[in-house]
């Protein structure tokens, strides 16, 4: 009895049809002329047909091809009525049960990562884009030189953006560091933004964060008003004393 290949289920409709006898048993001639076109290593045993339809049957073989375990090989041949000599109409390699598949179709603008991103890519350009709002929509209306905006950050785009930079603030933030803040440096470069309100841009080539948003709250070594321990005077200073023992009275006539 030939058996199927375990992922090849028949319904009502196919279990009727009747298997062309001639294509049934030619399986070696199917085999030959597969071998014209598919290594022979790549190729195994029989492992079952199906009957597609009148004078049309799929021969299934084992797939040995490199990387393609679990899956097999779909011949489907035909002939014309009264003629014995069988005709190879496709070859396909299809899975079958177990067989190792390549991942779900992910579009390559919803898989691709900002790590991914090299100053020379230029990423597609996305109409519909959550985290931007057109401009005359906004608080902004409009832009000024030298800004010639046409969207710009939406609520969505400015919570997202909080998120992140704070996320990436407090990776770099330095337990027991120095008392004052981004807020009171001189180097910060402010945001003219909502994001102003609780970030900032670095320019000290001495700080950690040169060139980085900064939250305001946070701290560096380089911070422009570093705090400068008190050294005190540098005159000693002697406590006035009094020698009652040489003191001249004086008496008031």
């Amino acid at each position: 009895m030939i058996s199927m290949p375990e992922n090849e289920t028949k319904n009502q409709e196919e279990r009727a049809l009747e298997p062309d006898r001639v294509l049934k048993e030619a399986v070696k001639e199917t085999l030959d002329i597969v071998l014209e076109v598919v290594d022979e290593s790549e190729i195994g045993e029989h492992i079952g047909y199906r009957a597609e339809g009148p004078r049309l049957l799929t021969h299934f073989f084992k797939a040995t091809k490199a990387g393609y375990d679990g899956w097999h090989w779909a011949v489907t041949v035909s002939r014309v009525p009264r003629a014995r000599k069988i005709t190879v109409s496709e070859i396909d390699i299809l899975p079958g049960q177990g067989a190792l598949l390549a991942p779900e179709w992910v579009p390559w603008e919803e898989r691709l990562k900002p790590s991914d991103v090299s100053p020379g890519d230029v990423l597609p350009y996305r109409q519909e884009d959550s985290r931007l709002t057109m401009i005359r929509d906004s608080k902004y209306g409009s832009d000024e030189p030298p800004l010639s905006r046409v969207r710009v950050l939406s609520e969505e785009g400015v919570e997202e953006a909080t998120s992140r930079w704070n996320r990436k603030t407090k990776t770099r933030a330095r337990s027991g560091g120095p008392k004052a803040t981004c807020a009171s440096c001189g180097f910060l470069i402010a945001l003219r933004s909502e994001l102003g309100e609780s970030f900032g841009v670095c320019s000290n080539e001495w700080s950690g964060d040169d060139g980085r948003v900064v939250s305001l709250n946070h701290s560096c070594g380089a911070h422009s008003e570093t705090d400068v321990q008190d050294q005190g005077s540098q005159w000693n200073v002697v406590p006035p004393r009094v020698n009652e023992l040489d003191l001249e009275v004086v008496t008031e006539l």
